[in-house]
């Protein structure tokens, strides 16, 4: 399904509410005025989509403002090129990381926190609305405030605690509205009982599926809040590793497991068409938990096209744009074999970098694009893709046969997660299609779920409960269960190497989905994992003799481990694009700056410790 939730709010839209197909089909600007949602349930969710349209995160999981977290920024892909990522390369300054707000607008993250204050406050003075009814209009909204500021949180530690719509006007209200930095711990019990209540209100399944596709659940509030109470006791803010964090995150992250299964929560049965599967008989995936609607709708109005696609693909496939999102050879490393075993460690399958593809975890093939591998983007069923170096005698040097020699993968690979393919594709994909891809993106799904009970389980002494869900991941990936059952396992692990195995396994499991910058930070191991290196890439290049003169000819045709033996070389090398020095990431960053220019215009904003000033995000 592609006519989605946008959100429309003007009055002028109203009129046509009742012909749409969904409360979330359209994009507008404004908010209706409380005096005309009074005792209007309708009314009162045009002025709530406006907050979804302003809270609802962006595809591949970055910040709102930042737009911190993608690939870039951990080895999945490390910064492809000369530009500078102060982030990675220790450059950082106190301005930076603004998303905390320096001015007055509507867009930063006050500005939307105090939209839904505001929507919060005047319905909750709503004397005519039927309760049940405004219950779920104010749940949905404590959601997305708990989000907004969880998404705060996690950057800069404790911030102010604002609940309530603050007068704009005057000198009087200026001063009132000088309120200093919460705890951090105040700000996630803040956040968790925002959580609670958006839970108590809704619904574990909306009535009419496909109308209210992409709207928050009791399911979505729990396991959001289980991902907060995770972070809340990771390494990142529970350095000394106290237990009862580890509880309470356990805790909630098995009632949202048991909330989610009960309304037929579970793991889509093919990890490389879930993106794919929406709303199909008025039923939704089963495995999207919190999710973002995109759209093809053909009006400006309604059309809302994610980036994913256009950006991804190969450059020579979209007319424009592309080539981003390419995987490193650290990431290429990191996959399993088929029997789950690390690279290396399996004796049932030999590994080799000369045939870095061959028996590799399931989703291995269907994550990363390699030279020769079959991917039918094309809406060629077979369509081989390649981006081996061949010397090129008049010009004395390697060139990439990818493209005639140009806008070839800086890495030799390619990122295929959620990229549509003749098999999925619901009409011809052509370079000028692919920059109106409506796929969904998903925030939260069902594996994540999993993956967090397993952490938390992991964090009180239930390692048996975190082994389950690992298993559970892995048989739904395709790993082989072993003759131990344990899918590749190291059996009767330790509390610490049942840590670093979910970690491994997150790393694999939400590839470029905006997770892996994110885990790294909570654990305090972005030292650890990247200091002190560049990223490395691999060079495939054909041989210049006992190559046949027909072979680019007749290659789709070949055996892809003959080509390899015979006719390429395959070079390890570092990402000679990264031309800065290495990577140097500073333990300060754990804790971001508040913006000078935020102090400047609130007296009462203390900097954080690690930056010069005298807040502790720690308590």
């Amino acid at each position: 399904m592609k006519k989605k939730y946008i959100i429309y709010t003007a009055l002028c839209s109203m009129l046509a509410l009742a012909s749409c197909e969904s409360v979330l089909d359209k994009t507008d600007l404004g908010a209706a005025s409380p005096d005309l949602i009074a005792g209007d349930s309708v009314l009162a969710n045009i002025a709530l989509n406006y907050v979804y349209n302003q809270n609802l995160p962006d595809w591949g999981g970055v910040t709102a403002i930042s737009g911190i977290g993608g690939s870039v920024y951990s080895e999945e892909s490390y910064n492809q090129g000369s530009s500078e990522n102060k982030y990675l390369e220790g450059t950082l300054t106190q301005a930076d990381v603004s998303d905390f707000g320096t001015a007055l607008n509507a867009n930063n993250n006050y500005g939307k926190i105090r939209t839904i204050n505001s929507f919060i406050f005047d319905l909750g003075n709503d004397k005519l609305m039927d309760n049940g009814a405004k219950n779920r209009l104010l749940a949905q909204a404590y959601f997305f405030r708990a989000w907004r500021y969880f998404e705060l949180v996690k950057l800069y530690g404790g911030v102010p605690l604002v609940l309530t719509p603050q007068d704009a006007v005057g000198q009087e209200a200026r001063d009132a509205s000088f309120i200093p930095r919460n705890t951090t711990t105040q700000c996630y019990n803040r956040i968790a009982a925002d959580l609670d209540t958006a839970m108590k209100y809704l619904p574990t399944v909306w009535q009419s599926p496909s109308a209210n596709w992409g709207r928050v659940t009791r399911g979505a509030a729990a396991a959001l809040k289980g991902r907060v109470l995770l972070y809340a006791a990771s390494p990142q803010f529970n350095p000394n590793d106290v237990v009862s964090k580890w509880q309470t995150a356990y805790d909630i992250n098995k009632q949202a497991y048991d909330i989610l299964t009960a309304s037929g929560s579970k793991l889509f049965a093919d990890y490389g068409k879930m993106w794919f599967s929406e709303i199909t008989g008025g039923v939704g995936n089963s495995e999207a938990v919190f999710i973002t609607g995109y759209n093809t709708s053909p009006g400006d109005q309604q059309k809302r096209n994610n980036g994913w696609e256009a950006s991804t693909r190969p450059k020579y496939s979209t007319g424009s744009g592309g080539g981003s999102n390419i995987p490193s050879w650290d990431l290429v490393k990191a996959y399993p074999m088929k029997d789950g075993k690390k690279p290396g460690a399996s004796t049932k399958y030999t590994y080799s970098d000369q045939l870095f593809y061959k028996d590799r975890d399931p989703r291995f093939e269907k994550t990363i694009a390699y030279n020769g591998s079959t991917w039918p983007m094309t809406n060629v069923t077979n369509n081989r893709l390649w981006t081996y170096q061949q010397y090129d005698a008049n010009a004395k040097k390697y060139v990439s046969v990818e493209n005639g020699g140009t806008n070839g993968s800086n890495t030799g690979f390619y990122c295929r997660k959620a990229l549509q393919t003749s098999d999925v594709a619901a009409s011809t994909l052509d370079a000028s299609s692919t920059i109106y891809s409506g796929t969904d993106w998903m925030e939260i799904r069902f594996a994540e779920v999993l993956l967090n009970l397993a952490e938390a389980a992991t964090g009180v002494g239930r390692l048996d409960e975190a082994y389950t869900q690992l298993k559970v991941i892995r048989a739904r990936a395709g790993i082989e269960a072993g003759t131990d059952g344990l899918y590749g396992l190291k059996a009767n692990m330790t509390r610490a190497e049942m840590f670093t195995a979910i970690l491994d396994e997150r790393q694999i499991e939400f590839a470029f989905e905006g997770k892996r910058f994110w885990d790294l930070r909570r654990w305090k191991l972005i030292e650890k994992t990247l200091n002190g290196t560049k990223g490395t890439k691999v060079v495939i290049a054909l041989k210049t003799t006992g190559v046949p003169s027909d072979f680019a000819a007749t290659r789709d045709g070949l055996k892809l481990d003959d080509i390899y033996t015979n006719y390429f070389t395959v070079t390890i090398t570092p990402n000679a694009l990264m031309t800065r020095n290495a990577i140097a990431w500073k333990p300060e960053y754990y804790y971001f700056a508040i913006p000078q220019a935020a102090i400047n215009n609130n007296p009462l904003i203390i900097q954080n410790n690690t930056w010069g000033g005298a807040f502790d995000p720690l308590q």
